[in-house]
């Protein structure tokens, strides 16, 4: 048995409008959301009573997508600290290729997000950055300059 893909990254928000408007706004297509609840969802995750708001938002002309939720019921719980360093265990951040970070930083900034460290050339190969969004969500940005080419899927 081989993994095939992966298919999605799930981030429990509070603000849902607010995390998929930062994600439309890096290039994230939204496919959909609505509701998500009932007993099937609940045997999945394991919780019960469970009601949620989701989204699901792709990467365009290619895989990958991100899934934010909102839970109303049972509500969420908040990790601590709540702008965790990198070191920190556990997902720490979701990384996209862009074509043209500074750009992208922009964008991001004016929906609210902050540069958590600063944009750094790596070799002749990436420039790459982190990025702090809506709920304290860590963005790596990594634009590729050259040769050698990064494996694209």
């Amino acid at each position: 048995m081989a993994v095939q893909w992966m298919d999605d990254v799930l981030i429990v928000v509070d603000d849902l409008e607010a995390v998929i408007a930062f994600f439309v706004e890096l290039g994230l297509e939204l496919e959909g959301k609505g509701p998500l609840e009932g007993r099937g969802a609940e045997r999945v995750i394991g919780l019960e009573d469970v009601e949620q708001g989701v989204a699901m938002l792709r990467v365009p002309d290619g895989p990958g997508r991100v899934e934010p939720a909102k839970f109303h019921r049972p509500a969420a719980v908040a990790p601590e600290p709540k702008d965790a360093p990198a070191n920190t265990l556990g997902l720490r951040r979701v990384m996209f290729a862009v074509d043209a970070i500074e750009d992208a930083v922009a964008r991001l900034r004016a929906q609210g997000a902050e540069l958590v460290g600063e944009i750094v050339q790596f070799e002749n190969i990436y420039r790459l950055c982190c990025v702090r969004g809506p709920e304290g969500i860590a963005v790596g940005l990594a634009e590729q300059l050259g040769w050698p080419a990064a494996k694209k899927f």
